[in-house]
């Protein structure tokens, strides 16, 4: 039988279909999330997220050194601290939990590269992202707030800055607000695109951020929307920043594909909670493979589009880098 064309060719070797792979990732690539305790000797197991920890300040290097050790250079940050209050103060006062943090993980792992996440959720009593209003959440003045977050964070040492609450202009006004104080070098990595979402639960139960009233629907995306999210998207990028994420990764591959083709900035994608939560559950159940569901999902967001993954199987991905069984 005569056939020119032989897709198979390129597949019967290992090192041949290596090299000629479409889509390939680098540990460089990883972001670690990090949930960071007020308390002493914290080191204690999400339920809902097997194998995922909070830490105190004092227990954080450990889990720092894990990670440096496994050739993953970057982390985003999450603070849960021990009072909250209507206005979310201890998000940007100068002890508060994620500014201690910082402090203690620039001075003992200064080579990590460290993100902040922007946002009300974790500090305020009622576990909205923004100030109230009655019972709904008023963008404008929720944004002088979350700039005076994000330069507190930046003043304590993070790298780069990450609003997740979903503010319409937040990105200009944080942007606005740091190179004000000069701090023009920091970027922004902005939750552009992040859907109201049920794979957040686990995340919640976490962070202890889980709203004491309604639902986050007013400000977060409804997933039945593509068009809206580029437009997001394109809003962002106009406010100066610098890398844009897509928010769940798994259920939205189609809206970083779109994005990823209107905007010429890196695409960010965050692997959450509920998808860490269902490969884990069905893992225990024996129903599936983990390994190979964790290197399916990551590279099929890399596929998409992505360039940079937000993921709490970074330090599993870094390993099945180094034994070639991914990149």
């Amino acid at each position: 039988m005569e056939m020119l064309k032989r897709p198979r060719r390129l597949r019967y070797k290992e090192g041949l279909r290596k090299m000629v792979r479409e889509t390939r990732m680098d540990k460089s690539s990883l972001i670690y999330p990090l949930f960071v305790k007020d308390g002493t000797q914290i080191q204690e197991e999400i339920p809902s997220m097997v194998g995922q920890y909070r830490f105190s300040v004092d227990c954080l290097p450990f889990e720092l050194e894990r990670l440096s050790k496994a050739g993953i250079s970057s982390v985003m940050l999450f603070g849960i601290p021990e009072e909250k209050d209507e206005a979310g103060s201890q998000a940007y006062q100068e002890n508060g939990i994620i500014q201690r943090a910082l402090n203690e993980a620039k001075k003992q792992f200064p080579n990590l590269y460290y993100i902040t996440d922007v946002c009300l959720c974790e500090y305020t009593s009622n576990g909205h992202c923004g100030l109230l209003k009655g019972e709904e959440v008023d963008n404008d003045s929720t944004l002088s707030l979350l700039s005076k977050i994000a330069l507190s964070h930046v003043e304590a040492g993070a790298d780069m800055v990450a609003p997740s609450d979903m503010m319409d202009g937040r990105v200009l006004a944080i942007r606005r607000t740091l190179d004000k104080y000069h701090y023009t070098r920091v970027p922004i990595l902005s939750y552009a695109v992040k859907y109201a979402s049920a794979f957040y639960g686990p995340f919640r139960e976490a962070a202890g951020s889980a709203p004491s009233f309604g639902d986050r629907k007013s400000y977060q995306m409804d997933y039945h929307n593509r068009r809206e999210g580029i437009k997001e998207a394109l809003l962002d990028v106009e406010e100066g920043a610098d890398i844009i994420m897509v928010k769940p990764a798994l259920s939205y591959l189609d809206i970083i594909s779109e994005v990823s083709k209107v905007t010429t900035i890196p695409i960010a994608a965050y692997s959450v909670s509920g998808e860490y939560a269902m490969v884990k559950a069905a893992s225990q159940m024996g129903w599936m493979e983990e390994d190979k569901m964790i290197c399916e999902m990551a590279v099929s967001t890399f596929r998409a589009g992505a360039s940079v993954y937000l993921t709490y199987f970074a330090k599993e991905l870094a390993q099945f880098m180094d034994e070639g069984r991914i990149g």
